[in-house]
């Protein structure tokens, strides 16, 4: 039970980080606004934002490594 709700936790996490990069890299973001519910409304703002602190931890993490490099 414990591990089905862990790997569970941690799709919704890689997901919100995905939707993070694909912002980043397209502009490209969820329409919020039509969520008619103001709470559930501001529950996604808070997932898409943990998405947004992952994605940002995963570039400083691969930054610092030098299995990565910075191509332009």
């Amino acid at each position: 039970m414990f591990g089905k709700l862990f790997h569970l936790g941690f799709d919704a996490v890689l997901l919100s980080a995905f939707l993070a990069g694909l912002r980043r890299s397209t502009g490209l973001t969820p329409a919020l606004s039509q969520v008619p519910n103001k709470d559930v409304r501001q529950l996604c703002r808070s997932y898409l934002e943990m998405g947004e602190y992952v994605f940002d931890f995963a570039v400083v993490v691969c930054g610092r490594s030098t299995s990565f490099e910075r191509r332009h």
